[in-house]
C-alpha cells in the first residue's frame, strides 16, 4: 500500500505535525511506502519528493497589497497546490491520501486534484477549520459557535482572524465558497482525535458515516520497573511543576499566572515560547512572581527531558476547545500527572481522582486548589503518575492505532474500487 501524507508543514511545529511524522515512522515501520507534500521551508525535514511541494507563503509577514491580494487568492483555491497535487498523485499513485492540516498554505484546491486522480482522500481533523472561520471557536477570550449554519459573516462581524478585517473577510469568503461548492463532500473519512471534535462535526452537520473517533498515538516505552528503571515515574522529583507548551491567550496562561498567586511552597516553570511571551514576562515582574515562577522559553532534547522527569506533575489550563493535545500524551508517557480544564478533549485523557485533576476552564481558584492538592501529596503524584502511564499505555498505543487506521484505509481504498 502506498500513503499520501499532506500536511502544509514538513517540521515540527505543533502538535499535528508530532502526529504526522509519528504516523509516517509508523506506517514505514509496517513496509508501508509514504509519500510526502507540503509546503517548502528551510526548516523541512529532508524528502525525496521535495519538488513536488508547494512555495513558501508566510501570511504573517508585512506584504504590499498586490501580494496580500494574491495571498488571499491562493487561501481560497491555490492553483499552483492544485497544480503540484495533481502531478504528485499522478507519478506516484498512492492507494489512499491522508490529509492533516492543509487549509490556506495548501487549500482545498488539493482535494479536487486527489479527486481527479481517483484517489480516496482520509483527513484527521487536528482543528475545527471545517467548521470556523478561525479554526479555533474562541474570540474575545469567549468560546464561540456564532458559525454554525454556515453563518462564516460572523468571522467578519467579530473580526476573528488576527484582529484583521481583511484577513477575517478571505476566511469568510473562503469558508462560504467551499461550504457553496461542497468541497469537504470529496473528503470520503474525517477522523477526530477526540470524541469532543467528532460530536462538534456532528453537531455541525457532518454525515455520521463519514466522521470516525481514532486517538493519538505514544507508545511510553518499557514498562514502569520498582527498582530502579529510568523510564519509572516518580524518581528524584524536584518541588516544581511545568506547563508545556504555545504561550497564547487560548491556552490560559493568565488564569494560570493567577493561580499562581495563591500558590507557596512549589514552583512553576513555563516551558515554550509564543504571542505572549512578552506579557507573561511583565505579569511575572508586576504580580512580583518571579520567586515562584520560571519562564525557561523553548526547550528541547535531553534538556527537556531532564525537567519533565524531575517535574512533579503538569499543568493544561485551556480555554478553548482542545482537540487531543500531544504534550498531554507526552506527561503520560513520562508519568506525570496532569491538572487539566475540563474543556474540549482534555477530559478524556485524564481521569479524574485517578490519573490527574480537572478544573473548570478560567478558574484560576479552583485550580489553585488542585495544584495544592498535588504538591502536598507526593505520593497521591507517584499513584497518579502511575496510573496516567498506564493509561496511555492501555488506550494511546501505536498497535491499536495502525489497526484501526487499516480498517478505515481499507474501507475507503474498498469504496473506491481499489485493492
Amino acid at each position: 500500500m502506498k500513503v499520501l501524507l499532506g500536511n502544509k508543514f514538513f517540521y515540527i511545529k505543533g502538535g499535528s505535525e508530532t502526529y504526522l511524522f509519528k504516523l509516517k515512522a509508523l506506517l514505514e515501520e509496517h513496509q508501508i511506502e509514504t509519500i510526502d507534500f507540503a509546503m517548502q521551508d528551510e526548516k523541512n525535514i529532508p524528502s525525496r519528493y521535495a519538488d513536488y511541494f508547494v512555495g513558501n507563503v508566510d501570511y504573517n509577514g508585512p506584504l504590499k497589497l498586490g501580494d496580500q491580494l494574491k495571498n488571499a487568492a491562493n487561501i481560497v483555491y491555490s492553483r499552483e497546490a492544485y497544480r503540484k497535487m495533481r502531478r504528485l498523485a499522478a507519478a506516484t499513485r498512492p492507494d489512499v491520501a491522508h490529509l492533516h492540516i492543509f487549509q490556506h498554505q495548501l487549500s482545498p484546491s488539493i482535494l479536487y486534484a486527489l479527486k481527479e486522480q481517483g484517489v480516496p482522500i482520509v483527513y484527521t481533523a487536528h482543528d475545527l477549520k471545517c467548521l470556523c472561520a478561525n479554526y479555533r471557536m474562541l474570540v474575545n477570550n469567549r468560546v464561540c459557535e456564532d458559525c454554525r449554519g454556515h453563518r462564516y459573516y460572523h468571522c467578519f462581524k467579530n473580526v476573528c482572524v488576527k484582529d484583521s478585517r481583511l484577513k477575517s473577510l478571505v476566511n469568510v469568503i473562503e469558508m462560504t465558497l467551499h461550504h457553496l461548492l461542497k468541497s469537504y463532500d470529496l473528503v470520503d473519512i474525517i477522523i477526530t482525535p477526540s470524541k469532543f471534535y467528532q460530536k462538534k462535526f456532528l453537531e455541525f452537520g457532518f454525515p455520521q458515516e463519514k466522521v470516525v473517533y481514532l486517538p493519538n498515538f505514544l507508545d511510553a516505552g518499557p514498562e514502569s520497573d520498582p527498582d530502579g528503571d529510568p523510564d519509572t515515574p516518580g524518581q528524584d522529583l524536584a518541588n516544581y511543576f511545568i506547563y508545556l507548551g504555545r504561550l497564547s491567550e487560548e491556552k490560559g496562561m493568565l488564569t494560570l499566572l493567577k493561580a499562581m498567586e495563591q500558590v507557596e511552597g512549589i514552583e512553576l516553570y513555563i516551558i515554550g515560547t509564543g504571542a505572549m511571551a512578552e506579557e507573561i514576562e511583565g505579569q511575572i515582574a508586576e504580580k512580583n512572581l518571579g520567586g515562584k515562577v520560571k519562564l525557561l522559553g523553548f526547550k528541547s532534547g535531553p534538556e527537556l527531558d531532564s525537567l519533565i522527569r524531575k517535574a512533579m506533575f503538569s499543568v493544561m489550563p485551556s480555554e478553548w476547545y482542545e482537540n487531543a493535545p500531544y504534550s498531554l500524551l507526552e506527561m503520560m508517557a513520562y508519568g506525570k500527572p496532569v491538572i487539566g480544564a475540563a474543556i474540549g478533549g482534555i477530559p478524556e485523557m485524564i481521569d479524574e481522582g485517578r490519573s490527574g485533576l480537572l478544573f473548570k476552564p478560567g478558574d484560576h481558584r479552583e485550580l489553585a486548589e488542585k495544584i495544592c492538592v498535588l504538591k502536598d501529596d507526593p505520593d497521591l503524584v507517584l499513584q497518579y503518575g502511575r496510573q496516567a502511564r498506564a493509561k496511555l499505555i492501555k488506550d494511546f498505543n501505536s498497535r491499536d492505532h495502525f489497526s484501526k487506521l487499516m480498517q478505515i484505509y481499507n474501507k475507503v481504498t474498498r469504496r473506491n474500487g481499489i485493492g
